[in-house]
């Protein structure tokens, strides 16, 4: 069968209606465009666009979707002029295609940028659109899908980006069918050792387990069936990955998993739900604890479900999960079975919620941030935890787990954030960095008049969206303070790297900053500092590179008068303009490579190294004695030491504990000085462990590990 017959017969079996000529004349048009061009695996290149289209009619997609898929290769890999596709399918298509295509024409310095730079137009047309991100993911699912024929490391990275990036996306927007392929295959290549345990162990089991799970469907069918239900039962062994994740996460056993087996019972009315529970606890044994009722409280995602865990014939544990067929249509397509596109369709603002972030992230782009924090915010937001609080009406708000009665206020509206002076949670009033916690009713007060944020609060909050509407404000109501307070800054700065305010080499800089961050005059990169949409920290380190390459000739460097080379000093730190001296990590704030750092000269102890946004450094450097002893240092990467850090974990306390901190830990091969714990007054408990670890990006793989642990609720840096 070739591609164009498959095409048609995945049209013909659609559940929903198509204009199958429409389609098939896209299919025409990339057929001819992509002729001659083929894949790694040696298929002609036309069977990688059907088969993205195929996967969007089992999600039963649009037309216009559809087509898109078909299309969405050609504007960046075949000479399809963009006027084709909007004569031929309509401003719509176009906007998908064009959306889903990534920047080929533009000259990245690194590999990250080009990744950033992409994403962020992909999240761009998302939120315009939101067919562009169905057909990412299609796309993505059916590359991982024929991933085989891809080199090594070509696997491992494709396999990384999909874990870290498109499998979360995934989840955050309830389409867990995609999700859970997506980190089953990621999961193959990353870990193929401990895939194939875990498939091995589940093949062991396999056979019992669907005749259990056959046994328990009759009964349950006889049972539902004398109760005159409407339903239907299927069963399932649960994704390897998310055993995986339970094993190596949670440190669990293969044993201790409840939720292997598990049975889906699909009813009518949301009431049939809780009376098939019933139903299920009468026939069997509910094990205490192990009930979730995603029902009355939806998780962020949309995904409805009743949860059961309850003993089964010779005592095995399974999962019975109850839910209507509307529920799990959203279950498996998640935002996907939402079509806002469709006249009249309910949720669209639930929909909108659900990208809000999306849209606090890049709702501005004159004020952009670098790749580097839109990769981090970008990953903040997929895999912060939830935390559920409620107004004292009783609405829920749902807001990223750390998130402060400040990211509330922000959530509710933008003027409520505005005019905020203080908080009560649970009737009692808190400080504004009060960590909200699930359950707590939040009350806001507020002034009548608009006082305006402090800049503090910049610093303060979880949420991307409350930080964007602090900025906002600055930006707003400001411009003046911000020029002023930007170019002291700024100045300061150069003056205390010893970079010159004026010049050639000075224009130089400053027309490589304005065109880094897309500023179009000095005024508007002052504005920006001033209101905290650029941070000096980010903008320096870049700008001494520069400096230094534009001062001195890249053939026969000159040794400028009185300049002294730079030592590779002590403690991984290389020290600029002083030979042979003592240097230093400050333990007030434990820096890392990794870290912005500056250097503080002591009297008779040598250089202090801290991080640039050290309050004690900065106190020191408000005064001109002390900026007079602020020196140039940056990180020596070729150095290989281990460097002390403190993490700080707030727990839900229990037995074993401390155990399985201490167990990841030593899987992970790091060396543990000390570990302390005391209960708070709320009565959680505050583990903090000094470990080595060699950089910045070292201690977050450890503590992304440690957050995995069953019960731990935050970490932070740093003794608490």
């Amino acid at each position: 069968m070739d591609y164009r017959e498959q095409l048609l017969q995945g049209l013909e079996h659609a559940n929903v209606q198509l204009d199958q000529e429409k389609i098939m004349h896209a299919y025409a048009i990339a057929a001819q465009k992509h002729e001659g061009q083929a894949r790694t695996s040696g298929e002609p290149y036309i069977s990688h666009p059907v088969a993205v289209a195929l996967i969007l009619v089992e999600m039963d997609c649009d037309t216009d979707t559809v087509i898109a898929a078909l299309l969405h290769d050609t504007l960046e890999d075949t000479d399809l002029s963009p006027q084709v596709i909007k004569r031929d399918f309509g401003a719509d298509v176009l906007l998908i295609v064009e959306g889903v295509s990534k920047l080929r024409h533009i000259n990245y310095t690194t590999k990250e940028d080009a990744q950033a730079e992409n994403l962020r137009k992909m999240l761009l047309a998302m939120v315009r659109d939101i067919r562009v991100i169905l057909i990412k993911l299609a796309d993505r699912l059916h590359n991982m899908r024929t991933l085989d024929v891809r080199p090594p490391e070509k696997q491992r990275a494709t396999s990384f980006e999909t874990m870290s990036i498109f499998a979360p996306l995934a989840d955050m927007l309830g389409m867990q069918r995609i999700k859970a392929e997506l980190e089953d295959r990621s999961l193959y290549y990353l870990d193929p050792i401990g895939y194939a345990e875990i498939e091995q162990k589940i093949g062991e089991v396999r056979g019992r387990g669907e005749q259990v799970l056959a046994s328990i469907k009759e009964k349950l069918a006889m049972r539902l069936d004398e109760e005159h239900y409407h339903y239907t039962i299927d069963s399932r062994i649960k994704q390897i990955y998310s055993i995986y994740n339970k094993m190596y996460g949670q440190n669990k056993t293969f044993d201790e998993i409840y939720d292997l087996f598990a049975v889906r019972i699909i009813v009518d009315e949301v009431s049939d739900c809780y009376n098939v529970l019933g139903i299920i606890h009468d026939m069997f044994k509910p094990i205490p604890g192990r009930f979730k009722d995603y029902i009355s409280t939806p998780k962020p995602n949309m995904y409805q479900s009743l949860h059961t865990v309850v003993l089964g014939r010779e005592a095995i544990p399974f999962e019975v999960q109850i839910r209507t067929w509307e529920m799990h249509r959203v279950a498996e397509y998640g935002i996907a079975a939402h079509w806002k596109y469709k006249g009249g369709i309910t949720g669209a603002d639930s929909i909108d919620s659900k990208l809000e972030w999306v849209r606090s992230l890049i709702e501005d782009q004159s004020e952009r941030i670098d790749n580097e924090d839109f990769m981090q915010e970008l990953k903040v937001n997929l895999f912060a935890d939830q935390v559920f609080v409620f107004t004292p009406k009783g609405d829920v708000i749902n807001l990223p787990a750390g998130s402060n009665p400040i990211d509330f206020a922000y959530s509710i509206h933008t003027a409520v954030g505005n005019k905020m002076i203080g908080a009560k949670v649970n009737g009692k009033i808190v400080e504004l960095s009060y960590t909200l916690h699930n359950g707590d009713i939040v009350e806001i007060l507020t002034s009548a008049a608009e006082r305006g944020p402090s800049r503090d609060w910049i610093g303060m909050v979880r949420t991307n969206g409350a930080r964007s509407k602090i900025r906002q404000y600055f930006k707003r109501e400001k411009r003046e303070e911000n020029i002023e307070r930007g170019k002291e800054g700024f100045e300061h700065e150069l003056r205390r790297n010893r970079i010159p305010l004026s010049g050639e080499i000075y224009d130089q800089l400053v027309e490589s900053v304005l065109a880094r961050f897309q500023l179009k005059d000095l005024d508007e990169l002052y504005a920006t500092i001033g209101y905290g949409g650029l941070t000096l920290s980010k903008i320096m380190p870049k700008l001494r590179e520069e400096y230094r390459a534009l001062r001195a000739p890249a053939k026969e460097p000159e040794k400028l008068d009185g300049e002294v080379p730079a030592n590779r000093a002590s403690g991984g730190v290389i020290v600029e303009g002083i030979d042979n001296c003592l240097v230093k990590l400050s333990h007030c704030c434990n820096p890392l490579p990794g870290d912005d750092i500056v250097g503080f000269i002591t009297r008779g102890y040598g250089v202090s190294v801290h991080k640039a946004d050290c309050p004690n450094i900065r106190s020191l450097m408000a005064t001109d004695e002390g900026m007079s002893r602020i020196i140039n240092v940056s990180w020596d990467y070729y150095d290989t030491k281990w460097f002390a850090a403190t993490l700080t974990l707030t727990c839900y306390n229990r037995i074993g504990l401390a155990a399985d901190i201490t167990t990841a830990l030593a899987n992970l091969h790091v060396m543990i000085h000390r570990l302390s714990a005391r209960e708070t007054k709320d009565r959680y408990v505050k583990i903090s462990v000094t470990i080595d670890v060699k950089s910045l990006e070292h201690l977050d793989t450890v503590s992304a590990r440690l957050k995995k642990i069953n019960s731990v609720i935050e970490i932070v840096r740093g003794a608490n």
